[in-house]
């Protein structure tokens, strides 16, 4: 991951380096070649990319697009989507693997069920977190020190160390968390999503179906109005709405759904619903 991290971080400082021995050049005594131009280019669009006032372009135009009619929402999250699809399929998916791997070790190793020592947890917690954040602390100040202009974030950063922040930031949160099911204080919370985790293939359609109600053009079209705490207020009345449905329809079903739905056509067959 950290190795694929930089190498696009130094692939995109090439194309910078280059285009501007190019830009040096005296072009009333040099003619520039066919590849000089095309170094020039690249140069010019990353840093026109980067400038605040073409960022403010995309977001608006970003803004009219999801907050218009079905078949723009449409295209916007489809070409949004795909681009995403692609880039995991054929460059990411190391990264979830290694994830999928870790998971696995940590089941076989009893970290995953509860059973490894109070100590261990601790351990991950402490040196997890601590490291994560000291290390996303220094990434993000490279970011804030570029004004978040992604071409003199590329141009200045040496070295990209967000994918192994991230690792330690993860194991320092699952060690935290892991920490509450052993001291007995995360049961009740821990009784109280059960049912949504039950639901969970309901629970995620539903927010999708809720959120595009919300923000895009076919509800209230507030995509990119609201500030983020109100964003937050959002999120956490969808928490608490779906927590009491989750809860409510489980005391009368054996499943949710949508997961009724999946398992018919998964074993071709009709399943009771009702308890």
């Amino acid at each position: 991951m950290l190795a694929r991290e930089n190498r696009e971080l130094y692939l995109d400082k090439k194309i910078i380096k280059r285009g501007e021995a190019v830009e040096k050049m005296d072009t009333t005594v040099y003619k520039l070649t066919d590849e000089q131009k095309e170094y020039l280019s690249a140069l010019h669009e990353i840093r026109d990319y980067s400038k605040p006032e073409n960022k403010v372009k995309r977001m608006e135009k970003a803004n009219r697009r999801m907050t218009g009619n079905f078949e723009q929402v449409y295209e916007t999250s489809t070409g949004r989507y795909l681009g995403h699809f692609m880039e995991y399929t054929y460059f990411s998916i190391w990264d979830v693997i290694s994830f999928m791997l870790l998971g696995m070790a940590f089941f076989k190793m009893g970290i995953l069920t509860g059973i490894a020592s109070t100590k261990l947890y601790a351990l991950m917690c402490i040196i997890g977190l601590g490291l994560g954040i000291v290390i996303g602390n220094f990434q993000m100040r490279h970011g804030i020190d570029s004004g978040f202009n992604r071409f003199e974030y590329i141009k200045n950063m040496s070295l990209s160390y967000y994918d192994l922040g991230r690792v330690l930031r993860t194991l320092g949160i699952f060690g935290t968390l892991m920490l509450l099911h052993k001291s007995g204080i995360f049961e009740r919370f821990s009784k109280l999503m059960r049912p949504v985790g039950q639901m969970a293939f309901t629970n995620y359609l539903t927010q999708s179906i809720i959120g595009t109600i919300i923000f895009t053009g076919i509800g209230f079209g507030l995509f990119g109005k609201l500030q983020r705490y109100e964003v937050y207020i959002i999120v956490l009345c969808i928490w608490i709405a779906q927590i009491v449905w989750s809860h409510a329809w489980l005391r009368y079903f054996q499943y949710g759904p949508f997961e009724w739905i999946w398992r018919q056509l998964t074993y071709w067959k009709k399943l009771p619903l009702k308890k």
